[in-house]
């Protein structure tokens, strides 16, 4: 295969994974040596260079695409406010699971909500609504994450035991997922800066089992086969 097209597999590769990809897995799949995967590079390079929204940058034998540091401002201009519609959706599912499956690692949190979650994690544990509570014994020992005693007291309850049904709660966030709705789009995340009071934790609702009561009854119920 052409130096050309191995390129543009490597710039497909790139901008489907979002992440860092080792330079070693081009190599091994097209026979290549240094020399030769370095023209890919030089070429994608010259196509996305400083006058380019994206950049692509090499780091620990990986390639990797990222915004052009030039526009960062601009981006985060953009970004941020994108970012603060979809926060309560997303931090709440998220404490969510991690209430009723803790310990629970990332990977775990993302497989459930077919979404990624770090921005989500990171959120929670800055307002003290989970925190790492251990490693689980597996490949790589991934921490693992629980909910806070702060999340009881900014939540209203009193034990994690109250919390409702752990099944009727997924069955919800699949079926509002399923027709591209939000289920907690009305609340917001509890803010720290606030008064510590459980009437301040959800915005409209004074707990999470309100806030999950309310987005069952309102949400449409499935139909049979």
């Amino acid at each position: 295969m052409e130096i050309s097209e191995i390129a543009k597999v490597i710039e497909g590769v790139l901008f489907v994974s979002g992440d860092g990809v080792d330079i070693d897995a081009f190599k091994t799949k097209y026979e290549m040596n240094d020399r030769e995967f370095n023209k890919c590079i030089d070429l994608l390079q010259e196509k996305y260079n400083e006058n380019s929204g994206i950049n692509l940058i090499r780091f620990k034998n990986k390639v990797q695409f990222c915004s052009n540091p030039a526009i960062a401002d601009s981006i985060t201009d953009i970004l941020n406010p994108i970012r603060e519609r979809s926060l309560t959706k997303t931090a709440l599912e998220t404490v969510a699971i991690v209430a009723y499956k803790q310990p629970i690692t990332r990977v775990e949190i993302e497989s459930i909500r077919g979404a990624n979650s770090d921005y989500a994690i990171q959120l929670l544990m800055n307002n003290n609504l989970i925190e790492v509570v251990g490693r689980k014994d597996a490949v790589g020992k991934p921490l693992l994450f629980g909910t806070t005693e702060n999340f009881l007291k900014r939540f209203g309850l009193s034990s994690i035991e109250s919390l409702p049904d752990y099944e009727q709660l997924l069955d919800r966030i699949r079926v509002i997922h399923s027709q591209g709705d939000s289920l907690f789009r009305e609340y917001d995340v509890p803010n720290p800066n606030e008064p510590d009071t459980q009437t301040q934790a959800i915005q409209g609702e004074h707990n999470l089992e309100q806030a999950i009561n309310s987005a069952k009854e309102n949400s449409p119920q499935e139909q049979p086969a």
